[in-house]
């Protein structure tokens, strides 16, 4: 019981101290202490400005991380498999694709482009797991299964490149995950609907090691395991999504942070779950941070830091993966 308070505690300590860093770091510096006194005692132009840009974007990176991370641990509860993400199998390129759909074409639904965006991924979700099952779920048929699925969805969005300059905008938004232009709005609309789904995912724990048990066996025990696979999907879709309208396309969150919290706390997904919010969150944040100050004032969007971080990972898994077969 004390290693999981550790661990939990310690990944805490550096998602303050990651974010403090973030918020005085940057073309503009600031000292911690001189925010502090700018932010409660009166005005500053600096702080004015770390308020309105600044913080925004690392609230935004840190929700967001936190939701793909902990829908990538529902999903791998779910599919029974360790290599189920939501970029990877096309869940959040689906939800991309309804996004851009509604602010292209019905800019006036903005506010419910996330919760419309699930439509996407929960269509998205649905084809691989049934496209993939064949006498149970094997890793490799469900990555190839996945990435297909992917690559149609995100084709799709592509060609809205080709509707004027306000859609190409969304679409490179979207794919490249630049939080350089996030505001309070996105801050409300992520913090709402991803706050609901987090709050819905902390207490599934308990579901989800049960369903590491043969259907049967979890049958045996009280459970109805086609209900609780839709509920955790449905929740894991949502957090995906919402992600996904807000932040943009990040791959390889829900697949990295779940995977190491195994190594440090086991496959326990009550500990599994709060790891996996508070380790995606830092994960993106420190992406984030890394790609608007390693190049300054260049920026490198926090999905192609992904994207060079977890190719190699995915690699590595899917050897382990063959091993283990």
């Amino acid at each position: 019981m004390a290693r999981p308070i550790i661990v939990l505690g310690c990944t805490m300590l550096l998602l303050i101290a990651a974010a403090l860093y973030s918020a005085a770091t940057g073309s503009l510096k600031i000292g911690l202490l001189e925010l502090a006194q700018s932010l409660f005692s009166g005005f500053s132009e600096q702080a004015q400005i770390v308020k309105d840009l600044r913080f925004p974007r690392i609230i935004v990176s840190m929700l967001a991380g936190a939701a793909l991370s902990v829908s990538g641990a529902l999903l791998q509860a779910v599919m029974k498999n360790p290599l189920a993400e939501p970029g990877i199998i096309g869940v959040s390129s689906g939800a991309g694709l309804v996004s851009l759909t509604v602010v292209t074409l019905f800019p006036a639904l903005y506010f419910w482009s996330p919760l419309l965006s699930v439509l996407g991924g929960a269509l998205a979700c649905y084809l691989v797991y049934s496209l993939s099952w064949k006498s149970g779920l094997s890793p490799l048929r469900l990555i190839l299964v996945g990435v297909a699925i992917n690559a149609t969805f995100t084709g799709l969005g592509q060609s809205f490149n080709y509707r004027g300059s306000y859609a190409v905008t969304s679409v490179n938004q979207a794919v490249s995950s630049i939080f350089t232009m996030k505001t309070w709005d996105d801050v409300q609309l992520l913090g709402i609907f991803g706050g609901i789904g987090l709050l819905l995912a902390m207490p599934l724990g308990r579901w989800c090691n049960m369903l590491a048990f043969r259907d049967e066996t979890a049958k045996s025990l009280g459970m109805r395991v086609l209900r609780t696979r839709l509920i955790l999907s449905a929740v894991a879709v949502l957090l995906a999504s919402v992600a996904t309208a807000v932040g943009g396309l990040i791959m390889f969150v829900g697949l990295l942070v779940p995977h190491i919290g195994r190594l440090l706390l086991g496959a326990d997904f009550r500990y599994l779950l709060p790891f996996s919010a508070l380790g995606g969150a830092l994960l993106i944040l420190v992406a984030d941070t890394l790609g608007r100050t390693l190049l300054a004032p260049v920026e490198i969007p926090a999905s192609i830091i992904m994207t060079i971080i977890g190719g190699p990972f995915l690699i590595y898994m899917l050897k382990r993966s063959d091993r283990k077969s």
